[in-house]
């Protein structure tokens, strides 16, 4: 694991939390990854940033779960791409988790699930897998 990705761990307090930036929990660390927000990883050593693994340019996400299901939602849609990334970006701005913001993706998660509860990959499968819709922050 890259050393600002443990240093990304520690200083949100991931280990204590036991959940990630998107509020989905995780049993180690090992089940996190880092994840890209503003420059994606393809662009970063173009740009002169290396791998682009930077505090301000990403977040640390559930390799599994929340990190495999963001990459849907891009794919599919944009617009909620950018509000889950606008929350996460927050987050890092307060330099803490806070479960307002959880609760807000939450919400967009939600949305999403609900306008795609049905919808099929080129393989047939349904593409929200249940371990996608199981979060710790809910509206309540």
């Amino acid at each position: 694991m890259n050393k600002r990705t443990e240093l990304m761990i520690k200083k949100y307090c991931l280990l204590k939390l036991k959940y990630d930036f998107m509020g989905f929990s995780f049993q180690n660390k090992k089940e996190l990854s880092y994840h890209h927000l503003i420059i994606p990883r393809i662009y970063s050593n173009s740009l002169g940033i290396g791998k682009g693994i930077y505090e301000w340019n990403g977040s640390i996400l559930n390799k599994n779960t929340s990190h495999a299901y963001l990459h849907l939602i891009e794919l599919y849609d944009l617009d909620r791409y950018f509000a889950i990334t606008s929350e996460i970006l927050d987050e890092i701005i307060k330099g803490y988790l806070d479960p307002q913001n959880i609760i807000y993706i939450n919400d967009i998660l939600v949305s999403f699930e609900k306008e795609f509860a049905n919808e099929r990959n080129h393989k047939g499968k349904i593409i929200i897998k249940e371990e996608y819709t199981k979060r710790l922050f809910k509206r309540t």
